[in-house]
């Protein structure tokens, strides 16, 4: 049985990591191609702990330090309302998007339907079986998104594994009609160059634009060529998806971007990108790519234009995601270092490796620039069986502050505060205890996203999970109520929303 606990004293928090062991860890990681492994799902975490370190973590539980095995603890001003369970679809949980009552959850094996018009008690409206990681999801008036970028033997629901070096095999873009959310129907598919481990919705009225980034091209894999230093941008006509097709592929790395190792040890060289993040009201893009940060114009959907790129080669290893306040002027950028597949919430890595960088935009228009502000970690200490990274969230809208949710796999979901871009604090969060001790572990929330009055989060393990934020600093943003939402097409959030 799972027990409740609220906030309880720890006896420990990470601190600066010693330079020995920092230094051992990035050498492990640049030893080979570890750093750029896809999300978890496709190669999940095995390795067994030693008996050192599990006699280490019972200390821990034993000391309160860590919370027992899926125990759960939050801060006070959050509570846990809800848990789903999986169902059918036992793959890796996966990303999330939101249309009115309405959660659409993404697992490795297809997607799910919520009704969350009861906040407390979601009921599951659809299941749709469609392997094909990692399912990345968005939803668009009557469309729905998904990313495939897992080999397969064709482009349907019933495909099979089929190995990168045959030519006949299929990733890409699935594109379902959810006009009906008892039955959604599947209308479309969009082969793309390597594959799309995720996408950025761009939409109008006529069209939605669909950013596919996507990377690890080889020269064994006939469609998905080196190199890959671009993006492919989808055009999909509302009213007949069945005619989408690829309009464009932008190369954003004209000089083939950050080179990894040997040059920039523990770095991932980049070959494309992993997540792109649009504020449409503001025209602008952020693109998180495997050793490079890019901040795009994209004004003309159909043509982005690169405004600023930045790489920090101390202490990021893989840029991961993107995630601008709401008046453009900071972009949050993720380092999932790793791949996440590893245990780097902890001493040994210290504060700064593996964690979020803040970057303020300062300057107008095509001379605006990405400024290194600060990094934020989670300090509060997991077992070396947790696998624990920085992963997807969203803003919590409230004017005037910048506060965001995020989710951190076996770390749990962390609430905080970036108003101040150079000393960022958590004010909230929410963690359960390791799901084992024996091994590495891949569980946790992979995504965190505030809807509607609530924290929303796609558990990778345990299922879906509503938690509720009550907080004098928070509070006012329960007013704001969203139509749609996926958290990579970020909204204007005091103009797009409505009472």
């Amino acid at each position: 049985m799972t027990s409740l606990h609220n906030t309880r004293v720890r006896r420990r928090r990470l601190g600066v990591a010693a330079a020995a062991a920092a230094g051992l860890f990035a050498t492990l990681l640049a030893a080979g191609p570890a750093v750029a492994t896809p999300d978890p799902g496709t190669k999940p975490a095995k390795e067994e702990t030693s008996t050192s370190q599990q006699a280490e973590a019972r200390k821990a539980i034993e000391n309160n330090e860590i919370p027992g095995i899926d125990e759960i603890i939050h801060s006070d001003n959050m509570s846990h309302v809800a848990n789903v369970p999986k169902e059918h679809l036992k793959g890796t949980n996966s990303d999330i998007a939101f249309q009115g009552k309405y959660a659409f959850s993404g697992n490795y094996d297809g997607f799910r339907i919520f009704d969350i018009s009861k906040p407390s008690k979601p009921k599951t409206v659809a299941q749709v079986l469609c392997p094909g990681g990692q399912n990345d999801i968005s939803v668009s008036g009557d469309l729905l998104f998904l990313s495939t970028d897992a080999s397969r033997s064709d482009n349907s629901c019933s495909s099979v594994s089929q190995p990168a070096t045959e030519k006949s095999s299929w990733e890409g873009m699935k594109i379902f009609d959810i006009s009906d959310k008892r039955n959604p129907e599947y209308v479309a598919a969009v082969e793309t160059a390597c594959g799309s481990h995720t996408h950025t919705l761009v939409p109008d009225r006529k069209n939605v634009y669909v950013y596919v980034s996507s990377y690890s091209p080889s020269t064994a894999f006939p469609d998905c060529q080196p190199p890959h230093d671009g993006i492919s941008i989808i055009k999909v006509p509302r009213k007949a998806p069945e005619q989408s097709k690829v309009v464009d592929f932008p190369v954003l790395f004209p000089d083939g971007g950050n080179p990894g190792a040997p040059t920039n040890p523990g770095v991932s060289a980049t070959t494309g990108c992993h997540d792109i993040t649009v504020l449409p009201s503001k025209d602008v893009a952020a693109g998180a790519c495997m050793g490079d940060g890019i901040l795009f114009d994209i004004k003309d959907p159909e043509a982005p234009r690169i405004i600023d790129r930045v790489q920090d080669n101390v202490n990021f290893a893989f840029w991961h995601s993107a995630t601008f306040n709401q008046k453009a002027n900071k972009v949050v950028f993720t380092d999932e270092l790793g791949g996440g597949g590893a245990a780097t919430c902890n001493e040994e890595i210290g504060p700064k490796r593996g964690a979020d960088g803040i970057y303020d935009i300062v300057g107008k228009g095509d001379k605006r620039k990405l400024e290194f502000k600060s990094y934020f970690k989670i300090d509060r200490p997991q077992a070396d069986a947790e696998v624990c990274v920085a992963h997807n969230g969203s803003l919590i809208p409230v004017k005037g502050k910048d506060i965001m949710v995020q989710a951190w796999y076996q770390g749990g979901i962390s609430v905080w505060d970036f108003t101040n871009s150079s000393k960022p604090k958590e004010i909230g969060y929410f963690e359960r205890g390791p799901v084992t001790l024996d091994q590495v572990t891949t569980a946790g929330p992979w995504s965190a996203y505030y809807y509607n009055g609530y924290i929303y989060s796609n558990d990778i393990a345990k299922g879906l999970d509503v938690i509720k934020l009550d907080d004098p600093r928070t509070n006012e943003a329960k007013r704001v109520k969203m139509d749609e939402l996926n958290v990579q097409t970020q909204p204007d959030y005091f103009e797009d929303f409505r009472n």
